[in-house]
């Protein structure tokens, strides 16, 4: 016994185990993907939405602490300018009106500074004159005006702006503080409101998908416990078609790949009944033979040997036909190129004329050209013609023709014979198939000539038929598209002596 080893199968006499490798990692199904992918996009989409709306609005505020403060500026420098009515005899006289009249927002401080004094009034005012730290940041503004920002520990972030001014020799400034972090905890708590808002949502529009894709993936989990239960010995299953969608496309292209497959299979076992039935007989007569041959008479053994030696040649020719004919269903089966479909009529009538002593004569030939195997269309009509010879008698005549018609290109061969037998016109085409005349005028055959003929003609894309309107004898017609087109019409049958 030899054993041989290789790569994921193990292989002992003529008896062949795979063994399949397991998978690396436990997979995730597509419908956990999809709402994965659903989850995340929603969570960065929600996540981009909040922190936008964050940022603006937190740009607004800031604006709207810069009016706030600047409207504050601005009524001190209205008041500067109304004279006695609101200015006192020096700058601090005139600070403590303008803080006695103007009352701070919740968010907001005023400081004034003269000279060492430090007047306030406001949210932690008092506290923020005693601040080292407020004091260095705000004594640049109350020498050269304008706006700053600063970080306090205690009090978070400050907006300060200044309004420089001088009244009774005295020198000085208004410093407006602004709170930012008191007007933004309003925003902060909107905020989280979002974050346990949009939480929900994510949770809903997830369960949502994992729901949807689920009802979307059902039918591909259809297609798969389909393609699980199909068999070679059954392939009659198919999918339910619903909707109108990507899905039911893909359905639908299943359900048409089971069907291709099935005739496929079906064919192929006919093939394969018809092959080894017609095979059956040949076999027993060389097996009943052998079995009787006496090896010691020497004129028996010759007699066998030529006897058996023709059921042999019976059935190489029987499998060359069957090769023929299976090639004819792969591609690559033709050498397509330009055929002059005329200069085709007459070669093949020509090659015609060693068939058998028949009147030969070409109907016509169409001066056109197509594309085409000029070899596969050759054997093609001749095999039609060895057919007419076959039923036919000396004498009898046999017409090959071409024609275009309704955009196609029609090539016939027809006879003065008997004709086909009405009971066998469909017959005659099948696989094996033999008219109740084929068994007197050709016993050898086989009835795979027309099937050969009708495999080159649905090669080209074209068709094989036999003319019910013509009553002289038998008319085979076979169709090349110029383009897509309708039936052909009869073609005619004027004939030309060869």
């Amino acid at each position: 016994m030899t054993t041989g080893t290789t790569t994921g199968a193990m292989t002992t006499g003529t008896t062949t185990a795979t063994t399949e490798r397991p998978p690396r990692g436990r997979a995730f199904s597509v419908r956990v993907r999809i709402t994965v992918t659903v989850a995340v996009l929603v969570a960065v989409g929600l996540t981009l939405a909040g922190a936008s709306v964050y940022l603006i609005e937190l740009r607004r505020l800031d604006d709207r602490s810069m009016q706030g403060a600047q409207q504050e500026l601005d009524e001190f420098a209205k008041q500067l300018g109304t004279g006695s009515a609101g200015v006192g005899p020096d700058l601090e006289a005139t600070l403590q009106i303008f803080l006695q009249r103007n009352v701070p927002d919740n968010d907001e401080a005023l400081i004034g500074f003269v000279a060492d004094e430090r007047l306030g009034n406001g949210r932690d005012a008092r506290a923020l004159t005693l601040d080292p730290a407020f004091e260095a940041a705000a004594l640049p503004l109350v020498r050269d005006g304008g706006t700053r920002r600063l970080d306090d520990p205690q009090r978070g972030e400050l907006l300060l702006s200044s309004q420089r001014a001088t009244v009774g020799g005295q020198q000085g400034a208004l410093v407006v503080v602004k709170y930012l972090d008191i007007d933004r905890a309003d925003l902060v708590d909107t905020m989280r409101t979002y974050v346990v808002v949009a939480l929900l949502a994510l949770l809903v529009i997830t369960a949502a998908a994992f729901a949807q894709a689920g009802r979307l993936l059902r039918p591909l989990r259809d297609v798969r416990t389909t393609a699980e239960e199909i068999t070679e010995t059954d392939l009659s299953r198919r999918l339910p078609l619903t909707g109108n969608d990507d899905i039911t496309a893909l359905t639908r292209t299943f359900n048409g790949m089971l069907d291709r497959l099935e005739a496929a299979f079906v064919a192929q076992r006919q093939l394969l009944d018809d092959a080894g039935h017609e095979l059956r007989t040949p076999l027993t007569i060389l097996q009943g033979h052998l079995e009787l041959l006496d090896a010691g008479d020497p004129r028996e053994v010759d007699e066998t040997r030529t006897m058996l030696l023709d059921e042999v040649d019976r059935m190489s020719r029987l499998v060359e036909d069957l090769i023929l004919l299976a090639k004819t269903e792969r591609p690559g089966f033709l050498a397509t190129a330009e055929v002059d479909v005329a200069e085709l009529t007459e070669s093949v009538a020509a090659k015609a004329g060693g068939l058998g002593d028949r009147h030969w004569a070409v109907d016509e030939a169409a001066e056109v050209v197509v594309p085409g195997d000029p070899q596969r269309l050759t054997q093609a009509l001749l095999q039609l013609a060895h057919n007419a010879v076959k039923h036919t008698r000396p004498g009898d005549l046999v017409a090959l023709g071409s024609a275009t018609v309704d955009h196609q290109v029609l090539l016939w061969v027809r006879d003065t014979g008997p004709g086909v037998d009405p009971a066998d016109r469909d017959r005659i085409f099948e696989r094996f198939g033999r008219g109740a005349r084929a068994g007197e005028v050709d016993p050898d055959g086989f009835g795979l000539g027309l099937t050969i003929v009708t495999g080159i003609a649905r090669a080209h894309g074209g068709a094989v038929w036999l003319d019910d309107a013509y009553a002289d004898g038998a008319r085979f017609v076979l169709s090349l598209p110029l383009r897509p087109t309708n039936p052909p019409a009869n073609p005619p049958t004027t004939p030309q002596e060869v």
